[in-house]
């Protein structure tokens, strides 16, 4: 059995998928949280670990989740989150963004408040996988952004409360990222709008960067707390500063 666990939210794609091969293969017995049962099945079988089918904002799913990991825990990494349109404030999709912030910052906090008395006991940390939208708004973005930001100031407000305690909070914050899902789910599937997000970019970041950044964040000594790490592409300066190369055909 491995002796270290972790939780990784949001497993079933992308960075979260990642992130739970990458600390599998740091020896950390991986539980795998998400909706899509099947996907997160085979990550399971995959790498060790352990799939629970859970949705962050169901109160018994994430009750479940904490059953299911027991009373110790090394790692968490909240992971699971979304984006949902880019309408203008003036044009707003309220339900949407009630869905980004049910998501981003009650579900997150729902899973670390269940998780708290198991990373207490194992002196654990929690990493939160913010953005860069949680830097500087940009047009389209307020919900996403706000929401991000909430997220944010949910793990500084953790940090100054808990400061007494054995558990740190860790913020990674991604930038420019391409996934097989994020922009696809943003625009309602509509695959020409999702990848324009990353036409020119020759190398936007991969959810295997963002792995490797959390990972290395998860497995500090227990005295070693990375507040904040802001990671995006040599080629993204700011939110909406992106060197993109020229494309053929016009």
């Amino acid at each position: 059995m491995n002796d270290r666990i972790a939780v990784v939210t949001g497993a079933s794609s992308g960075i979260g998928a990642a992130t739970a091969r990458r600390l599998a293969a740091e020896g950390f017995l991986v539980f795998l949280a998400a909706r899509r049962a099947e996907r997160i099945e085979d990550l399971a079988r995959e790498i060790g670990g352990r799939a629970v089918v859970c949705d962050i904002t169901s109160e018994n799913d994430v009750a479940r989740l904490a059953e299911s990991v027991g009373g110790r825990l090394d790692v968490l990494v909240n992971n699971a989150g979304g984006a949902f349109g880019m309408e203008p404030v003036a044009e707003a999709d309220l339900s949407a963004w009630s869905q980004m912030f049910e998501l981003n910052v009650i579900g997150t906090t729902r899973v670390t408040k269940a998780l708290l008395p198991a990373l207490n006991k194992a002196q654990g940390i929690v990493v939160f996988v913010t953005s860069t939208a949680a830097e500087a708004v940009y047009a389209g973005g307020a919900g996403y952004c706000g929401s991000k930001s909430a997220q944010r100031f949910v793990r500084e407000a953790l940090r100054i409360e808990l400061v007494d305690q054995p558990v740190r909070f860790c913020e990674v914050a991604p930038g420019m990222v391409h996934t097989d899902e994020f922009s696809l789910v943003r625009f309602g599937g509509d695959r020409e709008r999702a990848e324009a997000v990353y036409e020119g970019v020759a190398e936007p970041l991969v959810a295997d960067d963002i792995a490797d950044v959390i990972a290395f964040v998860a497995t500090r000594p227990s005295h070693v707390n990375i507040d904040s790490v802001v990671v995006r592409p040599r080629a993204q300066a700011t939110q909406e500063t992106v060197h993109r190369e020229a494309t053929s055909g016009g």
